[in-house]
């Protein structure tokens, strides 16, 4: 059809610019008159004119013009309109190519008065009659005429058919314009041989807006006078055009259009229908189509009402962008046409062109992720997008990147579309892409995160919205990072080889993270070449946990842990361990001097180091670690012993820890040192626990108390005040007894007998026995529960506490409850 097509509707002529040819160019549009000027058509001359300028869902451009339009040809029965359409890639328009269309249509036989409602202007011409007995009248000369009204002498020679004035009509005074100034004011005026022509914007300043039966109109009164010979005659010109009368109910369109209207139907007697007819786009509609469609038009005594269903087939839906929410809108272009017998006009024909247009409804996107793991793709794809929406960018890590740009990115974009016009945009994107975020997820899953934002542009109103597209996609693809350690005379190394969910993984020890700064503080060797990552350290390092020793061996463990560099989440643990000879933490050397290196062992956090002492209390460390604290000292100092034999000489002394206001030590670390006469050598030593207390009948004081908690942590104890304590039966109590007196480490708690009385005395009864023991009562529904008592910072000794709990319950006989 080539770029542009026409279409004969009625008294319209319809132009039909195609996208194919006109989409993503800057555009002008002119019409051309008999003279070969061109006149450029904007909005303003649109509606002065008879010209409506339309997008369709396409994307083409429509140009609806009217039989009696500006710069158009009528001649008898045949209307012509000429465009000019100027098309050019740049805003200036330079380079523009040019096309030209012409189009003639036949118009039918003319009413006495047709009145047009478009969406932009209001149009009524009539029949311009001149009473047979001033035609009889011989004219007067020109010169004559214009000596009578000089006003109406226009700047050239008067003609016998010109306008001289119009007269609007309002409520409070009448206003009268010249042709030259009306047509200044934005309205249209026009006279031909047999008709007269009125065109008026809504925007008009002479437009009133009238309620009638609900219906909002606007509404233009009005008088034309033009010149026959030397008779100035009058005609009525008013119009009249429904802006509103629109309702959305169950998803129904109903517009209701009263048939007389005051201003039309002024001093009219006798008014009959001749013609109800309506239809889509200026198509008309037979009443067999209308129910095919489900389209319902009631003639009634004085309305006129289409309903047509939300989506029906004539309409289309539009994209909307509401608040940056996207949306759509069901559009339809219906139109109606009146026409009724008056004793005043004879037949009037009223032809409304209505754009309606349903509310705003908000739109989902449905975002759907298709794996195709034997391609290593995401296939995610979006929608759906009526036609008038393009996906115009992409925003890819911050950066907006244009459609064709993408696949630099390893983007491949492609529309699907479907039968009924819409469509979605499916992202093909690798799963190894820059873009492609991977998470690990457990065990040996990974996740596979696409976020990317889409940019879609609306046509023609230019409206942006964006669509955050989150696709996510779970792999079994795992490969966790793996280490292997071992151990030489004076460190331990960890080898671990990186996997490939680990790159944003960071080395910890504890809660500390070691980087290459930290490790050169402790003199630990850190080694990362990307694939592996190596740590050194030695043996008596802060960092090391030393679990246990004996005479032959001392073993130490190294732990690393990998932590995620922004949560720092625990992901993976790796440890070494080995057994070191014990000279490694002793040193005799010739002069008598000697050097210990004491440890902590694990378990005994609560130890401090620089408390460490040797038999002299006097003799403390020289240097002090967390975990380690060494001493340097000579053998005939801080209370060394010494043994002779024929041989050797052995020096012993010992490692001890005491707690402050304690004579008992609670960490004893014995060494010796064995000198041979002329040679001094180093031997294996060994560390011994307390030794076991001997039991001893005897007796005394002891101090004791029994507290009742209220949680189960044993934070928070009733207070005196709190008592007497209400509690629900099988409700827990939890109870702890300690020996307040003596303090003494050695001395160990053990319950033998409790039981429960139905009052303050011990001895009154009934009784219930609550432990037999140092045992539950195996008669008890709900036995008691032990708790295990550990060192804190309010429990300095757990043997000296005993822990239990107990399900309340009450004293009955029969089925009677006993009380105090």
């Amino acid at each position: 059809t080539g770029p542009m097509s026409s279409e004969c509707l009625g008294d319209f002529l319809r132009i039909t610019l195609t996208a194919e040819y006109f989409d993503d160019k800057y555009l002008s549009l002119f019409v051309v008159d008999q003279s070969g000027r061109a006149w450029e058509l904007d909005e303003a001359m649109a509606a002065q004119c008879g010209y409506r300028v339309t997008y369709t869902t396409c994307r083409n451009i429509q140009l609806r013009a009217s039989a009696l339009s500006c710069h158009s040809h009528l001649e008898k029965d045949v209307f012509t309109v000429t465009v000019q359409i100027k098309a050019s890639h740049t805003p200036d328009m330079s380079n523009a190519t040019s096309h030209l269309k012409s189009a003639s249509c036949h118009y039918g036989l003319w009413s006495p008065r047709e009145i047009k409602c478009e969406n932009n202007y209001m149009e009524v011409s009539v029949r311009r009659e001149v009473p047979q007995t001033i035609k009889d009248f011989v004219q007067d000369e020109p010169e004559h005429w214009t000596f009578l009204v000089p006003e109406a002498k226009l700047q050239a020679e008067v003609e016998e058919t010109s306008i001289w004035q119009i007269v609007f009509h309002q409520p409070e005074e009448k206003r009268a314009l010249l042709v030259s100034n009306a047509w200044s004011a934005g309205y249209g005026l026009n006279a031909s041989d047999s008709r007269v022509l009125l065109r008026v914007p809504y925007t008009a300043g002479q437009v009133q807006l009238v309620e009638d039966q609900g219906i909002t109109f606007s509404v233009l009164r009005s008088s034309v006078f033009y010149k026959y010979q030397w008779v100035i005659l009058m005609v009525d010109t008013a119009v009249a055009c429904p802006v509103d009368g629109v309702d959305y109910t169950n998803k129904t369109i109903t517009w209701t259009v009263p048939k007389y209207i005051p201003p039309l139907s002024a001093g009219m007697t006798s008014l009959k229908d001749v013609l109800v007819e309506a239809g889509v786009d200026l198509h008309k509609l037979s009443a067999k189509e209308m129910a095919s469609r489900k389209y319902v038009l009631l003639n009634e005594l004085t309305t006129i009402t289409m309903k047509i269903p939300i989506g029906a087939e004539g309409g289309y839906y539009k994209t909307f962008v509401n608040s940056g929410q996207l949306g759509i809108k069901y559009t339809i272009n219906l139109f109606l046409e009146h026409q009724w017998e008056d004793n005043k006009w004879g037949l009037t024909k009223h032809t409304i062109i209505k754009e309606i247009e349903t509310p705003f409804e908000q739109a989902e996107v449905i975002i759907t992720n298709n794996l195709n793991l034997s391609a290593g793709l995401m296939n995610v794809t979006v929608g759906t997008f009526l036609p008038d929406a393009e996906l115009a960018n992409l925003t890819i890590e911050g950066v907006v990147v244009a459609v064709p740009e993408a696949v630099q990115h390893g983007y491949l974009i492609h529309r699907a579309r479907y039968a009924n016009g819409s469509k979605a945009y499916v992202l093909q994107v690798p799963l190894d892409a820059p873009s492609v975020k991977k998470e690990y997820m457990g065990e040996d899953m990974r996740a596979y995160t696409l976020n990317v934002t889409l940019i879609f542009i609306t046509y023609p109103s230019s409206e942006t919205f964006v669509v955050p597209v989150v696709a996510l996609s779970a792999v079994k693809d795992a490969v966790l990072p793996s280490a292997t350690g071992f151990c030489d005379g004076r460190n331990l190394h960890l080898i671990i080889t990186r996997g490939n969910v680990d790159q944003n993984w960071l080395p910890f020890i504890s809660d500390w993270h070691l980087t290459q700064e930290a490790a050169q503080k402790y003199n630990y060797i850190l080694r990362d070449n990307g694939t592996h990552l190596a740590i050194s350290v030695p043996f008596l390092s802060p960092h090391v946990s030393y679990e246990g020793f004996h005479t032959s061996a001392i073993k130490a463990s190294f732990y690393l842990t990998l932590k995620d560099d922004i949560t720092l989440a625990q992901k993976r643990d790796f440890s070494v361990s080995c057994l070191f000879s014990p000279s490694e933490l002793i040193q005799c050397l010739p002069n008598g001097t000697v050097i210990i290196t004491a440890i902590k062992l694990v378990g005994g956090e609560d130890l401090d180091t620089a408390l460490l002492v040797l038999r002299d209390r006097q003799c403390k460390p020289s240097l002090v670690t967390e975990r380690t604290a060494t001493f340097k000292f000579n053998v005939n100092t801080c209370g060394t012993s010494s043994k002779f034999n024929s041989t050797t000489v052995t020096y012993e002394n010992e490692v001890l820890y005491f707690r402050p206001g304690d004579d008992i030590p609670i960490y004893q670390l014995k060494f010796l040192c064995l000198y041979a006469v002329e040679q001094t050598v180093d031997i294996p030593y060994e560390s011994k626990k307390n030794p076991p207390p001997s039991i001893q009948p005897g007796s005394g004081c002891l101090a004791l108390s029994l507290k009742l908690f209220k949680e189960k942590s044993y934070s928070e104890p009733y207070q005196e005040s709190e008592y007497p304590v209400v509690k629900y039966l099988r409700e827990a109590l939890y109870f702890e007894v300690e020996l307040l007196q003596p303090k003494d480490a050695r001395l160990n708690l053990n319950l033998d007998d409790c039981w429960a009385t139905n009052s303050q005395s011990q001895d009154s009864l009934p009784q219930w026995q609550i432990l037999i023991h140092g045992c539950e009562n195996n008669k008890d529904s709900y036995k008691t529960v032990f708790h295990e008592v550990n060192y804190s910072l309010r429990v300095k000794f757990p043997q000296h506490l005993k822990r239990f709990e107990v399900r309340m319950f009450a004293f009955v006989q029969g089925t009677s409850l006993l009380e105090e």
